[in-house]
């Protein structure tokens, strides 16, 4: 039944639809963190009325439900949305988009809590030394680089892991958009629980493994300070 529903070729399609979860979800985080990132430090590092809304803002979209993320850009993305010219829609890079505006509060807000778990006097001795600007932001960034580092990867542990936004904007198409949360919904709902495990069993692992790495991270933070 499951060499019919796929070809014939269980390992191959395994592969595809781990390696098209992992890139969507890499490329997704990287966005999320291009701009998230520095501007957390940099919000971090100059506090003021607009920052703190900032905080809170981005605090309460922690929690977002990713299936609204989904129906936003997809609402951008269609043919009567201001971007539909770009026929971006059901194709991995709308996926992309989802992925980094779900990732991107996350991110934001926890690069913002870990630089400003740095010792404060760290601040009058950059300035001292001259530090400005996006200076500052770079020094601020190197010392709380675990935290930022572990930032990243929780976001990128949501992105892999989530299914609303992408069924909704990438369609759930075999081969072009399929990965491992919806093809995991997907063989679920047509009744072929042993590959819907076996999928399930890979999203596990990758998120375990996101798991360690961050932990590790956060153990050697603590040990360094």
């Amino acid at each position: 039944m499951l060499a019919t529903h796929i070809g014939g070729d269980l390992p191959s399609e395994l592969l595809r639809i781990t390696v098209l979860s992992l890139a969507v979800a890499g490329a997704g985080t990287f966005l999320a963190a291009l701009v998230g990132v520095p501007l957390g430090v940099w919000l971090a590092l100059h506090p003021s009325r607009a920052a703190r809304w900032l905080r809170i803002v981005s605090r309460t979209l922690y929690g977002m439900p990713p299936v609204v993320v989904g129906l936003l850009v997809f609402l951008l993305l269609s043919r009567a949305g201001p971007l539909g010219s770009f026929g971006l829609l059901f194709t991995a890079e709308a996926m992309v988009v989802a992925q980094a505006l779900l990732v991107l509060p996350l991110v934001l807000g926890l690069s913002m809590a870990a630089v400003e778990a740095v010792d404060p006097a760290l601040h009058e001795t950059a300035l001292g030394l001259g530090a400005r600007g996006w200076r500052l932001v770079r020094t601020f960034g190197h010392e709380a680089r675990e935290g930022i580092a572990s930032a990243v990867l929780v976001g990128f542990g949501r992105a892999v892991s989530e299914v609303g936004a992408v069924i909704i904007v990438g369609g759930n198409i075999l081969f072009h958009t399929r990965v491992l949360t919806t093809a995991i919904v997907e063989e679920t709902d047509a009744g072929n629980t042993t590959f819907a495990l076996a999928l399930g069993a890979i999203l596990l692992a990758l998120a375990l493994g996101t798991a360690l790495f961050v932990g590790r991270l956060e153990e050697g933070g603590a040990a360094a300070a």
